[in-house]
C-alpha cells in the first residue's frame, strides 16, 4: 500500500513540474528552446527524476539562408591554370579560421587533407536533412575547390608534359573550422549527426563547441605554467641532444613536432 501511494505522489510531482515549466517557458521572451519541456534525468538511487529546467537562450540573428548552399564544382577561371603539389598547402596548423564565429558548434579538422566536390555534397546533403531550420542554422567556413589536379590516363606512357585537370579540391589544413551550426540549439541534440559527418571525412576530424575550445585553451596554459619538466621536444631541439638536429626535419623547429 505504501508503495502505491509513493508512485502516486511521485507521479503527482512530475505533472506538477511540468506545468510550472511549461508557463515558464511560454514567459521566457519569446525565445524557443530546444527543449521546451522539462528534461527528466533519474538519480543514481532509482528515484522520482530530477526535473533540470530549459535552457533560456539570448537573442539570436539569423542570416538570410538558413541552409548550406551548393558549392560549384569547377570554378569560374577566365584561364585554365595547372598547380603543382603543394603539399605545404595542408600542412601545419592553420593560422585564420581555427575559432568559431557564432561561438556554438562546428566541425574541426584534426590533420590536414583535400575535400573534393563529392565531400562537399556529404557534408551539405547530412546536415540540410537533419537540422531543424527553423530554429538552426548553417555555413560554410570553406571556399568551393579552386586547387587544380592533374592526371594523366591509365597505362599512359610517362612523358609530353604535364597531365590535364582531373578535378578539383580544396586543401585543408589542421584546426581548420569547416561549417558552423548555431541557433536555438544544444551540443547534445546537433552531436550525433555532426560526428558521422565528421567521420566520414577523409582526414580526422570531430565536432566540437565553444566550451570545448574554451577548456582547451585554458588546460594548454595551464600545463604550460605548470610543467615542471625541462626536457620538452623545443629544448632537446635547440640544445642538439643525442644529436637529433641530424633526424630532424626544418618543419620541426616551427611547429615543435606538434603537426608534420
Amino acid at each position: 500500500m505504501n508503495s502505491i501511494l509513493c508512485k502516486q505522489f511521485c507521479r503527482l510531482q512530475i505533472n506538477i513540474g511540468n506545468n510550472v515549466i511549461k508557463q515558464s517557458v511560454k514567459c521566457s521572451q519569446g525565445i524557443p528552446s530546444a527543449t521546451p519541456f522539462a528534461v527528466p534525468v533519474a538519480n543514481k538511487w532509482g528515484d522520482a527524476p530530477i526535473l533540470n529546467p530549459p535552457k533560456i537562450y539570448k537573442k539570436i540573428e539569423f542570416p538570410e539562408r538558413r541552409k548550406l548552399r551548393i558549392m560549384d564544382k569547377n570554378p569560374q577561371y577566365l584561364r585554365l591554370w595547372k598547380s603543382p603539389k603543394r603539399l605545404i598547402d595542408m600542412r601545419g596548423p592553420e593560422p585564420v579560421h581555427n575559432f568559431l564565429i557564432h561561438k556554438q558548434f562546428g566541425i574541426r579538422a584534426l590533420k590536414g587533407g583535400n575535400l573534393r566536390h563529392g565531400h562537399f555534397e556529404m557534408i551539405r546533403l547530412g546536415i540540410n536533412r537533419k537540422m531543424d531550420d527553423t530554429r538552426m542554422f548553417a555555413q560554410w567556413r570553406i571556399p568551393a575547390p579552386w586547387k587544380p589536379v592533374t592526371r594523366k590516363g591509365q597505362g599512359h606512357r610517362m612523358g609530353g608534359g604535364k597531365g590535364s585537370i582531373d578535378h578539383y579540391v580544396t586543401p585543408i589544413k589542421a584546426d581548420r573550422i569547416i561549417i558552423e551550426l548555431a541557433g536555438y540549439c544544444e551540443y547534445a541534440e546537433v552531436f550525433p549527426f555532426l560526428k558521422i559527418i565528421a567521420h566520414n571525412l577523409p582526414f580526422p576530424a570531430e565536432p566540437i563547441s565553444q566550451e570545448i575550445m574554451d577548456n582547451e585553451k585554458e588546460h594548454e596554459a595551464y600545463v604550460q605554467e605548470n610543467n615542471i619538466n625541462p626536457f620538452s621536444f623545443k629544448y632537446c631541439l635547440e640544445n642538439n641532444m643525442l644529436g637529433c638536429r641530424s633526424w630532424a626535419s626544418p618543419y620541426d623547429y616551427l611547429w615543435h613536432n606538434k603537426h608534420r
